[in-house]
């Protein structure tokens, strides 16, 4: 993709300002069988701590699902003056993946801009459609520029649970998901190379660490944000597994081992912190991504996922430790997991423009 050489676009990272989060309210009864009546209210929990510090953009399906969005809202004591709801008629809700990826350009004025790429149902579910304009639509009404992500001919796809940024030139993501030529194949062809050029390009990343598989239970093929996150531009907490018979423990083991071999943009060793895995938290006989990774970064606090587990104390300390400048807040997310993701599956941050480095051109 074309970019002008004093306008290149960042990713700015997920703990800086934010403008905005964007969500959208549940309505897929599919994706939570038998147990879809838990799940709105659960959900405007995530609405009412993201809506402290910054506005939320929140889609309904239509008149009727707006009405009862906002009495969920209402009963829940949510203040719907910070809520800007939007009439997107949409396939699902998991806006980390169907959501726009925002970028800064930070020449002359800085701006905020959509990283537009293609979404296909995680190579893996027939509707996805309507998921694929949200993107486009999300920044027509912020009226801002949408750039079609491009190359070799063709527009990329890419999921934002796919993929982690620190903010100062270094993306996480895993082979499982991006590279493996034949499981849920999202660009086919496309070597890491070719990836890495997208990044640079698109997100200004100048270098790329790839992890190997994700976690058991993820229906995405390897998404990183259930596995290893940044918490700060050199600071990153991987998952760890001790049961040896857990199918988690080999997989976070080899990751670990890549981590400790791994450099930053800069040269230097990011430092690696353990975060524990609750037990293994299984449904209907499915084994579900339940993971503290999947944590989200609003202005106002960490929110990370918990699932009544003697972990989850654990978990929030060690955040607390390597989070200083926002309150950790536990949401209860046992409910929402059997969608097979949590709270930054669901979220997408809207970043401000005040968020692009001092001196990008």
């Amino acid at each position: 993709m074309p970019v002008a050489a004093k306008a290149t676009p960042w990713m700015p990272p997920e703990w800086a300002p934010h403008d905005a989060t964007w969500l959208a309210f549940p309505h897929n009864v599919a994706d939570w069988p038998g147990k879809f009546g838990a799940i709105p209210w659960a959900y405007a929990e995530l609405v009412k701590k993201a809506s402290v510090g910054e506005t939320v953009h929140l889609l309904v399906r239509d008149r009727a699902h707006l009405r009862r969005t906002r009495s969920i809202l209402e009963r829940s004591g949510i203040d719907l003056g910070r809520i800007h709801f939007h009439d997107f008629r949409t396939n699902r809700g998991w806006m980390r993946d169907t959501g726009p990826i925002f970028t800064v350009v930070a020449y002359k004025q800085p701006r905020v801009q959509v990283a537009e790429f293609g979404f296909n149902g995680w190579a893996k579910y027939p509707d996805w459609k309507l998921d694929d304009r949200v993107a486009e639509r999300a920044a027509a009404v912020l009226g801002v520029r949408a750039v079609a992500v491009r190359h070799r001919g063709r527009k990329v796809v890419l999921e934002g649970g796919a993929i982690d940024v620190d903010g100062a030139g270094t993306l996480l993501t895993t082979e499982e998901c991006l590279l493996d030529p034949e499981v849920q194949v999202r660009n086919p062809g496309f070597s890491r190379q070719d990836y890495e050029a997208v990044f640079a390009a698109v997100l200004g990343v100048r270098h790329t660490i790839w992890l190997g598989r994700g976690i058991a239970g993820d229906d995405t093929h390897g998404h990183v944000d259930d596995l290893a996150r940044f918490v700060g531009p050199r600071t990153i907490v991987l998952c760890e597994e001790k049961r040896g018979q857990d199918p988690n423990h080999a997989v976070l083991e080899e990751n670990r081992e890549r981590l400790a071999g791994a450099r930053l943009a800069d040269g230097s060793k990011p430092e690696v912190v353990a975060l524990p895995m609750p037990d293994p938290v299984i449904f209907a006989g499915q084994r579900l991504p339940a993971s503290y990774a999947n944590f989200y970064f609003t202005n106002a606090a960490l929110l990370v996922p918990t699932f009544n587990d003697p972990q989850d104390r654990m978990a929030l300390g060690i955040l607390a430790e390597l989070v200083r400048d926002r309150p950790v807040v536990g949401i209860h997310a046992l409910d929402l997991v059997w969608g097979l993701g949590t709270l930054h599956c669901l979220s997408q941050q809207q970043p401000a423009p005040s968020a692009a480095p001092r001196g990008d051109s």
